[in-house]
Protein backbone atom coordinates (compact mmCIF):
# COMPACT_ATOMS: atom_id res chain seq x y z
CA UNK A 1 0.00 0.00 0.00
CA UNK A 2 1.31 3.43 -0.67
CA UNK A 3 0.02 6.81 0.84
CA UNK A 4 0.59 10.10 -1.56
CA UNK A 5 -0.51 13.85 -0.21
CA UNK A 6 -0.42 16.45 -2.58
CA UNK A 7 -0.70 19.12 -0.42
CA UNK A 8 -0.92 21.73 -3.57
CA UNK A 9 -3.91 20.55 -4.88
CA UNK A 10 -5.39 18.75 -1.31
CA UNK A 11 -5.38 15.43 -2.82
CA UNK A 12 -4.74 12.27 -0.51
CA UNK A 13 -4.59 8.97 -3.04
CA UNK A 14 -3.73 5.58 -1.57
CA UNK A 15 -2.52 2.65 -3.77
CA UNK A 16 -3.86 -0.40 -2.20
CA UNK A 17 -2.70 -2.53 -5.23
CA UNK A 18 0.63 -2.10 -7.01
CA UNK A 19 0.53 -4.41 -9.87
CA UNK A 20 0.09 -2.68 -13.32
CA UNK A 21 -3.73 -3.07 -14.45
CA UNK A 22 -6.40 -1.23 -16.41
CA UNK A 23 -8.38 0.44 -13.85
CA UNK A 24 -12.46 1.73 -13.91
CA UNK A 25 -13.40 4.60 -11.68
CA UNK A 26 -16.32 5.05 -9.92
CA UNK A 27 -17.10 8.40 -7.70
CA UNK A 28 -19.62 6.68 -4.85
CA UNK A 29 -20.00 10.00 -3.42
CA UNK A 30 -18.67 13.87 -4.03
CA UNK A 31 -15.13 13.83 -3.91
CA UNK A 32 -13.90 10.41 -3.59
CA UNK A 33 -13.17 7.98 -6.36
CA UNK A 34 -12.75 4.62 -6.26
CA UNK A 35 -10.40 2.93 -8.53
CA UNK A 36 -11.85 -0.62 -9.39
CA UNK A 37 -9.19 -3.22 -11.23
CA UNK A 38 -9.22 -6.97 -12.09
CA UNK A 39 -12.64 -9.02 -10.95
CA UNK A 40 -13.94 -5.57 -9.16
CA UNK A 41 -11.33 -4.86 -6.91
CA UNK A 42 -10.31 -1.77 -5.26
CA UNK A 43 -6.50 -0.83 -6.32
CA UNK A 44 -6.68 2.97 -5.30
CA UNK A 45 -8.61 5.31 -3.94
CA UNK A 46 -8.17 9.16 -4.44
CA UNK A 47 -10.22 11.50 -1.73
CA UNK A 48 -10.16 15.48 -3.12
CA UNK A 49 -9.98 18.00 -0.37
CA UNK A 50 -8.52 15.73 2.09
CA UNK A 51 -7.85 18.16 4.53
CA UNK A 52 -11.20 19.39 4.60
CA UNK A 53 -12.49 15.71 5.07
CA UNK A 54 -10.01 13.78 7.33
CA UNK A 55 -7.97 14.96 10.55
CA UNK A 56 -4.15 14.64 7.98
CA UNK A 57 -2.41 15.27 11.35
CA UNK A 58 -3.70 12.22 12.79
CA UNK A 59 -4.15 9.90 9.76
CA UNK A 60 -0.80 10.61 8.14
CA UNK A 61 1.10 9.84 11.03
CA UNK A 62 1.86 6.58 8.70
CA UNK A 63 5.26 6.63 6.98
CA UNK A 64 4.18 8.25 3.56
CA UNK A 65 5.89 10.43 0.63
CA UNK A 66 4.68 13.79 0.38
CA UNK A 67 5.01 14.93 -3.04
CA UNK A 68 4.33 18.82 -4.22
Amino acid sequence: MKITYHEKSDLLYIRLDERQQQVLCNEPSDGVVLELGDDDRIVGIEILDASKRLHLDQFLTLQYRKTA
